[in-house]
């Protein structure tokens, strides 16, 4: 299999565009509305929704160079290594902080797209 030429952006920065979004807005001292409960539940979605684009973006780059099963696991590590190393930014950043559950919540976005293109690719087989 090939590698995606490096002059295909339309491939690589989506990906990279995104990481560094989820960067910044992780080096932000709060992000917090007041809102209680509320403004909990609506960040750990988009936090959700955010790992599970994550993880379809990457997927999109590998499927070009790898066969398919290999590309969703590794699209799946990426965004999850990402989470991880996020959540240990926070850490440093006053007014935020990491934790294992928000790792676990942003891998569980990345591991629905995951599974869903591997039921995807098991139905097309």
């Amino acid at each position: 299999m090939r590698m995606p030429p490096p002059r295909r952006l339309d491939l690589w920065v989506p990906p990279l565009l995104l990481m560094g979004v989820i960067f910044v807005l992780s080096d932000q001292p709060s992000l917090d509305t007041g809102l209680g409960l509320i403004d909990t539940i609506g960040r750990k979605l988009v936090h959700f929704g955010e790992y599970a684009l994550l993880c379809f973006l990457w997927w999109r780059v590998f499927s070009h160079a790898l066969p398919e099963r290999r590309a969703i696991l590794l699209a799946f590590l990426v965004a999850s290594s990402y989470a991880a190393t996020d959540e240990f930014h926070q850490a440093f950043v006053d007014g935020r902080h990491g934790t294992p559950l928000d790792w676990a919540i942003d891998s569980a976005g990345a591991a629905l797209v995951a599974h869903r293109l591997l039921r995807r690719e098991r139905a097309a087989a």
